[in-house]
């Protein structure tokens, strides 16, 4: 598959079989996103690799820190919430370094080049059969999330990319043009 073809057909694939992936694909994905562009040649980013068990110690995470901010739930909430990193074989989470003091690069641009490492693992998914989907809300701003993974609070989550083998035939959908996104400046 070509790169346009892959950035024009790549859609988010919610439902995943629970079928592993083979490690050495997850290290194709891997080796993707850190061939993102990034200032300074610094890659700021980390990349923690769930599977198996892993994904339900994330999940008893997002609970304590649900519990923290929401303590008069029914059980059955907690037990959904817990269930969430289960939604495919592998969780990779996307962290993203703080620059380091005296440098030249500065905060967006590790943020971006992150993001720009989270667009190349989701196109290599693609490419090699795989469904994924980029998340975030609540758990990639918490810091007890983020300190089960090492960071710091003020350290940024940028993704928690979801991948496995699609659950059904992806039904490409066509998305709007780009007309009314850009200005043409001469």
């Amino acid at each position: 598959m070509d790169v346009l073809t892959a950035i024009r057909t790549r859609h988010s694939i919610p439902k995943m079989k629970p079928d592993p992936i083979p490690r050495e694909i997850v290290e194709q994905l891997l080796e993707a996103g850190n061939q993102a562009p990034n200032h300074h040649r610094v890659r700021p980013w980390r990349f923690f690799v769930l599977m198996d068990e892993a994904r339900d110690r994330l999940g008893d995470v997002f609970v304590a820190s649900q519990r923290d901010r929401q303590p008069d739930l029914p059980p059955e909430a907690y037990v959904k919430t817990r269930a969430l990193p289960r939604r495919a074989p592998v969780v990779i989470a996307v962290g993203v370094d703080k620059p380091a003091p005296n440098t030249k690069t500065i905060e967006i641009e590790n943020v971006c080049a992150a993001a720009a490492a989270c667009e190349n693992i989701l196109l290599a998914a693609h490419a090699l059969g795989l469904g994924a989907m980029w998340r975030t809300g609540e758990w990639a701003r918490d810091p007890k999330v983020k300190a089960f993974f090492g960071l710091e609070a003020d350290q940024h989550l940028a993704a928690f990319l979801y991948v496995g083998y699609p659950e059904s035939e992806l039904v490409v959908t066509d998305r709007p043009t780009v007309e009314d996104r850009v200005v043409w400046i001469e």
